[in-house]
């Protein structure tokens, strides 16, 4: 049991324990050529545990091995059949190419000319080519989303087999995702097209194999389940139900180029519409790569259309295909324009300037210390500061400055590395703009640079200038400045998708000056209130709306896993992601059927009119 869906690891794993082998040997071998080595102990073993079952004594081990190797189907296949590129070798020699899907057909843009992605990390060189679908050829993707009616591909009333066909698509899903290759090939695909650590592109595949997990088997049906109201008389009988909207259109932007446009594709599914998917350009590539492996793991391939288009595109497309319900993941600018051009036929996940504060109770640890400076780090500067959750403005309470937490922060930041991307390209603030807001927040009374403020390498690298390639930055900037005119306030609190965050601190009288920081704020996706004083953080909590808030002594702003709910609050608009009070909330509308059937006294007389 304990082999149970750790593939490679777990064999290496057991192996090592069993037979006294270095497990640090079997673990730098690559998967690939360790599977032989594994299949010979592995059958040697299952020879030896059956030798003793032919003695009449049973064997544990037997068992293990056959659900394992049944699980896990270690044969000599190629796990990655499905892919149509290379992560490792895509280039401006040998460029990758990406498809549009619409009708169940792959298909190429509507123009000759393809459309070129500059490689991130190699300056003059294009590693991807689009066959883009500009106004001229958005007919054929118009005329698929207005093929699915109303009523969606199925609900509780109509097509109910395809709940248990995406129980099972989401079984075969997690399970092909947890195979080493795969996952490696996506993390992979992920670094070379939204650079980030190995670690943080490893995270997101694995977040998005437990989320397809999670909705396994029967609970993609278990999700849409009904309830009843008993009537008034016999014979009737209220219904609730999950309804889907039909046709719908999802918009995803660079940074999680596989978990966001995952999570809210199939939860889209799950409740019976069908979307059309657009992912920015710069990655769509990943996104075509799963939808092929679902292809090939047996999902309709006209469930879902994918178009590759520019944004300017997409928008006329939502304008003439009038889609009952459009995500949109994104920044807040344009998230308004659609709001207002879709009617508000929209739900949001829009961007956040995300606030952590630092308690007045400072732990005397410093192992604490250490750990909270550790999350700090992570939640500013992970993925380039590249995340809507991602750390912008840290209030830090006067008692901190007792300890040395600014100073691990500045020498944490300093340990990342373009070499291994725990820094690294920007990919929508390119280094002016960068500098040039950095400057803004320095022209504020008090303010002073804290770390960064410069390319990183000194600007020996081979960053395209289209992106931005900026050291892990901070700038202080005093509280009552902040607040001392709107201009101080818009400059300190705009929000900026790259390695940058505002520090500023506050005492124990100026809680309410914190407060009112708080109120003023539009976006309210995550927020962090580092503290166990319990006064404190109700003080806090019950004077703010963040929709995903952290709260105690190891309490962050980043890290959606698939586990909890991830979305804004304070808007009728805000969606949520990766668990079934998201899914229902952003892909389902409440219908209510009402069964009254009778029987009719036999006493009934037409009453008079009222």
């Amino acid at each position: 049991g304990g082999l149970r869906g750790r593939g490679v690891e777990g064999l290496r794993s057991f192996f090592s324990k069993k037979d006294g082998h270095d497990p640090s040997k079997l673990r730098a071998q690559d998967p690939q050529t360790l599977r032989p080595t594994l299949r010979s102990k592995l059958e040697h073993r299952k020879a030896h545990a059956r030798a003793q079952d032919s003695q009449g004594s049973a064997s544990w081990e037997a068992a293990v091995f056959e659900q394992f190797e049944r699980s896990h189907k270690l044969k000599q296949r190629d796990p990655l059949t499905f892919a149509t590129c290379d992560p490792n070798t895509m280039s401006g020699t040998r460029p990758a190419y990406v498809s549009s899907l619409v009708g169940g057909k792959w298909v190429g843009g509507n123009t000759a000319e393809l459309f070129e992605i500059p490689d991130p990390l190699q300056d003059g060189h294009s590693f991807i080519k689009i066959g883009l679908v500009t106004e001229e050829g958005l007919e054929p993707f118009i005329q698929s989303l207005r093929e699915c009616p109303k009523s969606g591909l199925h609900n509780p009333l109509k097509n109910v087999e395809r709940y248990l066909l995406y129980g099972q698509l989401s079984a075969k899903a997690a399970q092909r995702l947890a195979e080493p290759e795969v996952e490696h090939f996506f993390a992979r695909l992920i670094q070379r097209t939204s650079p980030k650590s190995y670690a943080q592109a490893a995270g997101e595949v694995q977040v998005t194999q437990k989320f397809l997990e999670n909705f396994s088997g029967d609970q993609v049906r278990f999700m849409c389940r009904s309830f009843g109201v008993a009537g008034d008389h016999a014979g009737q009988q209220s219904n609730g139900m999950r309804w889907p909207y039909g046709p719908v259109a999802i918009v995803t932007p660079f940074n999680f180029p596989l978990e966001i446009p995952v999570l809210q594709l199939m939860g889209a599914l799950y409740m019976g519409n069908k979307p059309i998917l657009k992912v920015c350009e710069k990655v769509s590539i990943v996104m075509e790569q799963f939808l092929r492996m679902m292809h090939e793991l047996g999902m309709p391939q006209s469930d879902v259309d994918f178009i590759q288009c520019s944004g300017a595109t997409m928008h006329k497309l939502l304008l003439r295909a009038e889609p009952r319900n459009t995500l949109f993941t994104g920044s807040s600018r344009v998230g308004e324009l659609l709001a207002k051009d879709l009617n508000g036929k929209v739900k949001l996940e829009d961007a956040g300037f995300d606030w952590k504060i630092l308690g007045p109770d400072v732990p005397a640890d410093q192992k604490k210390i250490d750990y909270v400076a550790h999350v700090c780090d992570q939640d500013a500067y992970a993925s380039s500061g590249q995340k809507c959750s991602a750390q912008s403005i840290l209030l830090v309470h006067e008692n901190w400055h007792k300890t040395d937490l600014l100073s691990k922060m500045k020498a944490l930041a300093s340990q990342r590395r373009l070499e291994d991307l725990t820094v690294g390209p920007t990919l929508s603030v390119t280094s002016e703009k960068f500098s040039a807001h950095l400057q803004d927040c320095l022209s504020i009374p008090g303010s002073q640079l804290l770390f960064g403020g410069r390319e990183f390498m000194n600007g020996d690298h081979s960053v395209p200038s289209c992106y931005g390639a900026m050291e892990p930055t901070a700038v202080y900037i005093p509280l009552k400045s902040i607040m001392s005119s709107d201009r101080n306030f818009n400059i300190a609190t705009e929000e900026i998708f790259a390695p940058f965050q505002v520090v500023t601190d506050f005492s124990d009288g100026q809680v309410s000056l914190v407060v009112e920081l708080l109120e003023k704020l539009e976006a309210h996706l995550t927020a962090a209130v580092v503290s166990n004083d319990i006064e404190f953080q109700q003080k806090i909590l019950g004077s703010s709306v963040n929709g995903t808030t952290y709260v105690g002594l190891r309490a962050r702003t980043t890290g959606a896993p698939q586990n909890h709910w991830f979305g804004p609050a304070g808007d009728p608009r805000g969606a949520g992601i990766g668990t079934p009070e998201a899914i229902k909330l952003t892909w389902s509308c409440h219908r209510e059927i009402i069964s009254d059937v009778g029987p009719l006294s036999d006493s009934w007389v037409v009453p008079p009119r009222t």
